[in-house]
Parts: structure tokens; C-alpha cells; sequence
């Protein structure tokens, strides 16, 4: 089959790679579309992934082509979503449920060959069926759906909360839409792209703006969020976060950013700073959300490129333009 591979840092082509053959419990998953995301820059970089080559992509959806022995929840031809993640079960903290903290954490495109490929390998478990009036080639919008909806459960935010998003790419208009569905009293988006910034708009954010200082906010923000990884848009976030607020690290930042917290401040003003990784018992939720509608496809994703064009995608996505890209065997 055909499939994307990175070699070593900063190179990467199109090459003729086995098929993968399932084992007991996995199933051979034909792509319908995988998705661009900052997590692949950084692979491309040489971070997160253990060792190179490796087939990106952690973003799919497709249809079962094959599946390996005991597996009963899957039928060949169910249309899928899959949840990347692959935990150990055994660790200290996925014995505490925090299995997106494994100690052996590993995922599919990011450990392990992924979905920028004709067919990828994924556990049966992982798969969650998806109904008949979605879109399999929408779908890869689920996984980074799920992300948002960890962050969320993080945050605990309560009802009437004022949000302030950093970043109006995919993740920052994911997290836009679920702060109005969870009682967000405003949220406001910041972003130095104008285009996409109208995307937030569109969706009916309160107020947009090129930089914080532009709203009329003397108190700061219940709720900040970064969906930029951008350590500069970071340590400006940190400074907009009201008393008794949170500040969410959701956008995966280089390895070597830092910013400047003051103690102080923080233990003065009862402010929580926090993270959030990746996906924790949120797919299925997600699954559910996006059947129901939560997001447009016709909004979020801007661009489709075919297999054979993944570099000039992620080159699109790493110049900032558009909002979802995806991939297409």
C-alpha cells in the first residue's frame, strides 16, 4: 500500500510499505481521511515520536476491511471512527484511571504506523461505529473533537463563565463551541489570522481581536484558554486570567517553550493552572456530539488534498492557512 513516512527529522515522502495484517482483537482499517494536527509538526521535528521512520496520522475514519481473530464488535464494511490512543492498562496511573498519563504511553501515528496511509491498524476497541447519516470522510473530525471535550472536563468551568480563547484554528473553534454549550456567559477569541478569526465569528463568538488588550475586560477572564502552543500567546494568556480563574495549557507547545508564572500572584488571587492530554474516556462522547451536530463540516474543514499532496497539506497547516486539512488515500 501507499503510505506516508517520515524517515528521520524534517524529511519525509510517499512510499510502497506492507499491508498491515491484524492481529487477535485488531482490525485493518481503510482510510477515508486523516487529519492534520500540530502533534504532526512535531513528529515531523523529530519530538513525541520514540523512533523514525513512522506513518503519521492519529486523525481517522474509515471502513473495516479486516478483522482479526476474536473479533465480534466489528463486522468487514462498519463505517468507523478510531481513538488513537494506546494505553498499557497495567501502569500506576492507568490503574488510576489517568490512562492518557500511561508510562508506556503510545498512539496510533504517533508510537505506532498510522493513518496516513491506504489502510492502518487499529485495536477493535478503539473503533466506535458510526451512524448511517454521517459523512465517513467527515469523521476524522472526531478524534481532535474528543481532545476538546478532555479539556473541557478539566476545566470543570461553571455555568455564566466569561472565555477567553487564544487561537481560532481547529482546536480554539472546538473549544469555542463547547464553551457555548456549557454555559459560557461570552467567549471571545483572539487570533492574528483575520480570516480565521471570521470563521469565530461566524460561529458567534462574543468579540474578536488581533491581540487581549483590544476588549474592554479590567477584570480578566473566569476562563482562559490556549489553543496555540505559541509560547508568547502563552504568556500573554497567563496575564488575562481573572481571580479565582483557570487557565487551560490545551495547544501543544515545543518542548523548549517556556513562560513566566508569578507565585505570588497565583496564591494571592486563588488562580489554577492546568493542562490538558489528550483524549481520556472522551471519544465516545465526542462520537456522540458530532453526531448530533455539535459541528459543521462545511466550517471546519477547509481543505482536502489527496494522499500524494501530504507535504504541501502540512505546509498549508504549518503556514497557518485554513482550518481542518485532511488527507485522502
Amino acid at each position: 500500500m501507499k503510505a506516508v513516512v517520515i524517515s528521520s527529522p524534517g524529511v519525509l515522502g510517499i512510499e510502497s510499505v506492507d499491508d498491515p495484517t491484524p492481529g487477535p482483537g485488531e482490525v485493518v482499517v481503510e482510510v477515508a481521511a486523516c487529519g492534520l494536527c500540530g502533534t504532526d509538526l512535531h513528529i515531523l521535528e523529530g519530538e513525541f515520536a520514540p523512533s523514525l521512520p513512522l506513518v503519521p496520522g492519529h486523525e481517522f475514519a474509515g471502513t473495516v476491511a479486516a478483522l482479526g481473530a476474536g473479533v465480534t464488535s466489528l463486522a468487514v464494511g462498519d463505517r468507523v471512527a478510531v481513538d488513537p490512543s494506546l494505553y498499557c492498562h497495567e501502569c500506576h496511573y492507568c490503574r488510576l484511571g489517568r490512562d492518557n498519563l500511561c508510562e508506556r504511553y503510545a498512539a496510533i501515528g504517533v508510537t505506532t504506523a498510522g493513518a496516513a496511509a491506504e489502510y492502518a491498524l487499529a485495536p477493535a476497541a478503539n473503533c466506535v461505529r458510526l451512524p448511517e447519516h454521517i459523512d465517513v470522510r467527515d469523521a476524522a473530525l472526531i478524534e481532535p473533537l474528543s481532545c476538546a471535550v478532555r479539556g473541557y472536563d478539566v476545566l470543570r468551568a461553571r455555568v455564566g463563565s466569561s472565555v477567553l480563547v487564544y487561537g481560532s484554528g481547529t482546536m480554539g473553534l472546538m473549544m469555542l463551541e463547547l464553551a457555548k454549550r456549557t454555559g459560557a456567559a461570552s467567549v471571545d477569541v483572539v487570533d492574528l489570522n483575520a480570516e480565521r478569526l471570521a470563521t469565530a465569528d461566524r460561529l458567534g463568538c462574543s468579540r474578536t481581536a488581533a491581540a487581549a488588550e483590544e476588549f474592554d475586560q479590567p477584570r480578566g477572564w473566569d476562563v482562559v484558554i490556549d489553543a496555540t502552543g505559541n509560547e508568547h500567546a502563552i504568556q500573554d494568556a497567563l496575564g488575562r486570567v481573572g481571580r479565582g480563574g483557570t487557565f487551560l495549557q490545551f495547544g501543544v507547545a515545543a518542548y523548549a517553550a517556556r513562560a513566566v508564572i508569578e507565585p505570588y500572584k497565583i496564591y494571592n488571587q486563588e488562580i489554577t493552572i492546568t493542562g490538558s492530554m489528550a483524549v481520556l474516556h472522551s471519544f465516545e462522547r465526542a462520537a456522540a456530539l458530532f453526531a448530533a451536530g455539535v459541528l459543521d463540516p462545511g466550517v471546519f474543514i477547509s481543505d482536502r488534498f489527496p494522499l500524494t499532496e501530504y507535504a504541501t497539506a502540512l505546509g498549508r497547516f504549518q503556514a497557518g492557512l485554513g482550518r481542518k486539512i485532511l488527507v485522502t488515500p
